[in-house]
């Protein structure tokens, strides 16, 4: 299969040469709104170069992903399925819940498969923990607690076009604790702190936050962020219940050290960033892609389940900014 990949920074090259790298795809093009950064991806990579967005949409796909800018999601999107062409895109789908819709309203009816990058989900650890949930070998889950702790802020210049704390890194746990516990959130409580660079709180946004959850059955879940934990990148998930727990994350190179008498030191390194963390995961969710492509299997994740993370981060972000409790239904459109 031939598949497009639009937009060639860091993300997008790394899949770019993932994708190439499977024996179904016989050739991988690439294309950005900055054609000569498009153009040396493709010699690094050795992959086809299209010199710009519409001259990969003619250029004879199978399949697009879609690494590009946020604000070009919902044009890369609605075009593909427009064309017939299956698509890939990272989160998220639309910089707001407007736009989330918008998609949504313009590709319904269209049997075009759109899958939604949120990689947690092909993670063998959050797989196995989903799997003890519905196994019912946990017993009655009654807590789940969720971290993501970035060893350090992004640019300054990123953080006004991020969406924020809970939008931009938060909504990864909200998605994942959706599909783990195979239950909804109604509810959340939000807070979040600035003690680090000025440029958090000039964009109106946060560097560190906690949110308590509540889903649909009771269960509570507590997820924790922060754009400062120096000792590596930091994400796990606990799934605590009425007769076992499982734990997601806690391996030789998680950035944890126990101040226990006797406790042997992991042997690291600390992962550095989510690529390092991720990466086996990333190749399997594009080669689930890929299996869609061929039209063998439906896509792992739509629209609609983006939607929701995003109406969880969206109630996150309103609770932080007015300290009360939020429920979902208010920002449910």
């Amino acid at each position: 299969m031939r598949l497009g990949l639009a937009g060639t920074g860091r993300i997008g090259t790394s899949h770019a040469e993932t994708l190439k790298g499977f024996d179904e795809v016989t050739s991988v093009v690439v294309a950005d709104v900055d054609s000569a950064r498009a153009r040396a991806a493709s010699a690094k990579l050795g992959v086809e170069f299209a010199d710009g967005i519409d001259a990969l949409f003619q250029s004879g796909l199978d399949g697009l992903v879609v690494t590009a800018a946020t604000d070009a999601h919902p044009k890369l999107i609605t075009a593909a399925v427009d064309a017939g062409i299956p698509v890939f895109c990272e989160k998220p789908v639309a910089a707001d819940i407007e736009g989330t819709l918008a998609v949504i309203d313009r590709i319904s009816g269209s049997d075009v498969p759109v899958q939604i990058g949120f990689q947690r989900r092909f993670d063998a650890g959050y797989t196995a923990a989903r799997g003890a949930v519905t196994s019912g070998d946990l017993g009655w889950i009654h807590t789940l607690r969720a971290t993501t702790l970035d060893p350090a802020p992004p640019p300054a210049e990123y953080v006004p076009h991020s969406g924020g704390l809970f939008r931009d890194c938060g909504v990864h746990d909200f998605d994942i604790i959706r599909w783990v516990s195979g239950r909804e959130v109604t509810e959340v409580y939000a807070l979040g702190t600035n003690r680090g660079e000025r440029f958090f709180a000039d964009a109106g946004d946060v560097d560190t936050a906690a949110a308590t959850l509540v889903l649909d059955d009771d269960t509570l879940a507590v997820v924790s962020l922060t754009r400062y934990n120096a000792a590596g990148y930091d994400v796990r998930l606990e799934v605590l219940g009425s007769r076992s727990n499982v734990i997601v994350g806690l391996d030789d190179r998680a950035p944890l050290r126990s101040v226990e008498p006797g406790v042997v030191a992991l042997a690291g390194p600390a992962y550095p960033g989510f690529m390092e963390r991720f990466r086996p995961a990333y190749t399997r969710e594009l080669e689930a892609f890929v299996s869609v492509v061929a039209g063998r299997t439906t896509s792992p994740c739509g629209v609609a389940d983006a939607l929701e993370a995003f109406y969880v981060a969206e109630a996150c972000e309103i609770s932080r900014r007015e300290r009360r409790p939020v429920g979902i239904d208010e920002v449910r459109r």
